[in-house]
Formats: C-alpha cells, sequence, structure tokens
C-alpha cells in the first residue's frame, strides 16, 4: 500500500503547489478586474461589459485550485466530534467510510462535469468575454463557456484524486497506526479519534 500512496502523495504534492501559485495569481487578477470595473463604473461613469464575467471565470479557476489543498489539509468545515469520541480504530473506520462515501459522490460529479463542460453547455461562447484579437489586426474570438466550466471538472477530478489518497492513509493507519506516512507541505490529519 505504502509503494502507492508515497508516489501518490509526492504527485499531489507537486500539483497542489502548483495549483495554489495559480489561485493566488488568479486572485490576484480578479482583484485588478474588479478594481477596473469600480474605476469605470464609478470614476468614468462608463461601465464594461467583460469585468464581472471575467471576474467570475477566475474565481471559478481560483477555487478549483485550491479546493483540492483544503480537502488534503483537511480545511474543509467538518463535523468532527464523533470520529474524534470513538477509540482509534473506531474512529479511522469511519473516516474511511466517509472518504469512500465522497470518492463515489466525487465520481458522480466526474461524470456530470465532463458531460456539461464537454457537451452541450461548454459549446456556448461567453456573453462578454472575449479575446482581443482585432487589437492586432484579426478578428476578436468569443471565449467558449467550456473553459469556465473546466474549472469544475478539474477540480473534482483533483479532489478524486486527494481522496484516494486519503483513503489509503487512512487504510495504513487502520492497519498500523505507527506506520511512517510521506509528509508534505502542511499537516494532514487523520489520526481518527481518542486512544
Amino acid at each position: 500500500m505504502l509503494l502507492l500512496l508515497r508516489p501518490l502523495a509526492w504527485v499531489n504534492t507537486q500539483i497542489l503547489r502548483l495549483g495554489r501559485h495559480l489561485a493566488w495569481m488568479a486572485l490576484a487578477l480578479m482583484v485588478v478586474v474588479i478594481l477596473t470595473q469600480v474605476f469605470f463604473r464609478y470614476v468614468l461613469n462608463n461601465a464594461l461589459a467583460w469585468p464581472d464575467e471575467a471576474a467570475r471565470f477566475l474565481m471559478l479557476w481560483m477555487t478549483g485550485l485550491m479546493a483540492p489543498s483544503a480537502m488534503r489539509w483537511s480545511g474543509f468545515v467538518a463535523i468532527d466530534m464523533l470520529p474524534a469520541a470513538l477509540p482509534r480504530r473506531a474512529g479511522l473506520a469511519l473516516t474511511l467510510v466517509l472518504l469512500c462515501l465522497s470518492l463515489m459522490v466525487l465520481t458522480v460529479a466526474i461524470g456530470h462535469g465532463w458531460a456539461h463542460t464537454f457537451g452541450f453547455g461548454g459549446k456556448f461562447d461567453s456573453s462578454s468575454l472575449r479575446l482581443p484579437f482585432d487589437w492586432i489586426g484579426m478578428e476578436a474570438v468569443k471565449v467558449k463557456l467550456k473553459y469556465m466550466y473546466g474549472a469544475l471538472l478539474m477540480c473534482v477530478c483533483l479532489l478524486s484524486v486527494v481522496t484516494f489518497e486519503l483513503i489509503l492513509r487512512a487504510l495504513a493507519r487502520l492497519i498500523d497506526p505507527d506506520v511512517d506516512l510521506p509528509g508534505d507541505d502542511a499537516p494532514v490529519d487523520l489520526q481518527g479519534g481518542a486512544e
């Protein structure tokens, strides 16, 4: 099991680290876009059409890139009183069951996300976002909505891989509570309850 967990943890660490860097860049760009809209709307009294949709686009990508790290670091809101109150092995078993249920839901979400991103919903153009190739003498190109929806598909795919890693971690701890698990650049808490 550790032979699978170690490379998976290393790959997740690298991908999630890159995702966090891209997410803070998306957040910074989103702030610039929103401030641009505020300036044009309230100072120049001439609101632009594209900043609201661009900010939504960046927010979806920022969320999609950060959610897997939050999942891996136990950063989501959770009710953990029951696993903490149970004996260690029972708490780990409950955690394992909940992670398996999460993986099942995420697998269904991947199917829906794929169908929506590359199916009917992804064929539409954004109402206001376009690549301004007309500035260099070419024709402007409207941005397809599949690039916005792709953030959510990528998010559930990464969440699935992270959940699979957490399942392996919980299994390893269930088999051997003192096992030396691979580290990460932030703590992963799967201790699973009281001693």
